[in-house]
């Protein structure tokens, strides 16, 4: 029986879970695929840690290059994260004939175009499904499953990080801060966590996303994205109030051609299937013209989830080989196509939730709601809790739809008044949800 030696470029968490279940369900592996795959080198910086699991000596290497020109190594796994050295040893790998798996999520939204044009013109395979949403197989349905529709909307929970804060300051009703803190301790977050929190870890995998579903790469840069950190239990509560819940949401809307993606905290129905995704959890809400609205849900990171999707690329990858064949992405190109650009910003038209710090005092709201009217922003609902929060009274307010651009300058004239005490927190909401289920 032939044997298809793989070799895997980093022992962190994700490479640990790939090698143990290599290891763990061998038989099932083997079974599926119809031959022997074994991991004939590992390669990493540290050599020496414990990772958990019994490893032969002779296999390890500090030089990844030792893996990309073994001559018996069919299938290269990288798995360091960054894009250099990580983009050399897969274009390397690739030059030479090998098939390759990776889970950089940051690598391939900067240089996917590159490394997917390379694969295809050297006729070798490339699995990425560890990149996005770990152990769930989003990349795979947008792929093939829903290769015969024309993606009209996505709305995803992407980062699980962010989620699990966003659930305990929901459920506890903790600040930012502590609910951080928990999460580092627990290692759901890193000790710099800012990549999760900040929205750029969800803005690089929608950007994956859109460039497999256009076939044209889009960066995380042109992405608009906000992050988490200003969310107060005080915007939390009263979400609830209002029947919402408080989400990061990753989302791509094309109307007509016109490519809408931003990520940022999001205000979603409260009995919608994105708001009972909690903690750790990922989700994708995606809507193709045929297939219609669908959604996908697991743990989206982690050793074994994420070590899951990387096996199953290795898994089909072997399958290819044995077969002879390959099953390429379209490569995804860089061309400057104007049809295929995203959408402005400040052209999104959407509901808002909006968060007055003012003094208490008469004539503070017509004041507002004057700014408001100017702007051709008309107000759905107004509430001011009687409280005082630092030194102000909150005003919450609701609008109708709204163009970001007047949004942007009615909020700017309204925070330069002398009756408000604070910048406004904004926060866009999003309820499509019961027209599309």
């Amino acid at each position: 029986m032939k044997t298809i030696e793989i070799g895997v470029i980093g022992l962190g968490t994700i490479g640990t879970g790939v090698v143990k279940i290599l290891r763990d369900n061998r038989e099932i592996i083997e079974g599926r695929v119809g031959t022997k795959i074994m991991v004939s080198k590992i390669a990493d910086l540290d050599t020496t840690t414990d990772r958990g699991i019994s490893l032969d000596p002779s296999i390890l290497t500090t030089n990844a290059m030792d893996i990309v020109n073994d001559p018996r190594i069919s299938v290269v796994v990288e798995l360091i994260g960054g894009e250099e050295p990580a983009a050399t040893y897969l274009l390397e790998a690739i030059a030479k004939g090998k098939h390759v798996v990776t889970a950089n999520k940051a690598l391939l939204s900067a240089r996917g175009a590159e490394i997917f044009q390379a694969s295809f013109d050297r006729k070798v395979d490339i699995g990425f499904e560890g990149s996005v949403c770990g152990g769930i197989p989003v990349i795979q349905a947008i792929k093939d499953g829903f290769s015969a529709n024309r993606i009209t909307l996505l709305f995803g929970i992407l980062n699980g990080t962010a989620n699990y804060i966003l659930t305990k300051m929901t459920d506890e009703g903790r600040t930012f801060q502590e609910v951080l803190q928990e999460a580092q301790e627990l290692g759901y977050a890193e000790a710099d966590p800012a990549l999760d929190v900040n929205g750029t870890d969800s803005a690089h995998k929608l950007s994956i996303l859109l460039s497999l579903i256009y076939g044209k790469q889009f960066t995380a840069s042109e992405i608009h994205t906000e992050g988490i950190t200003t969310i107060t239990p005080l915007d939390i509560e009263f979400a609830q109030e209002l029947g919402y819940r408080i989400k990061l949401l990753a989302l791509f809307k094309d109307d007509q051609g016109a490519i809408e993606a931003r990520v940022h905290p999001t205000l979603i129905p409260q009995d919608s299937l994105l708001a009972h995704v909690k903690g750790v959890y990922n989700a994708a809400f995606i809507c193709g013209d045929a297939v219609g609205p669908t959604m996908f849900y697991g743990r989206g990171a982690g050793m074994m989830p994420t070590g899951s999707a990387v096996v199953s690329d290795i898994i089909h990858i072997c399958r290819n080989i044995l077969k002879g064949s390959h099953d390429q992405v379209v490569p995804i190109v860089t061309r400057n196509d104007r049809q295929l650009r995203l959408k402005s910003t400040n052209l999104v038209k959407t509901k808002y939730y909006l968060r007055f710090s003012a003094q208490d005092r008469p004539g503070v709201l017509s004041q507002i709601s004057g700014i408001l009217g100017k702007y051709s922003i008309s107000i759905a609902s107004v509430i001011q809790k009687g409280r005082e929060v630092f030194g102000a009274v909150p005003i919450f307010m609701l609008t109708h739809e709204a163009v970001e651009e007047n949004m942007k300058g009615a909020l700017k004239e309204i925070d330069a008044l002398p009756v408000t005490s604070a910048k406004t927190m904004v926060l866009r909401i999003e309820d499509e949800f019961d027209a599309l289920i």
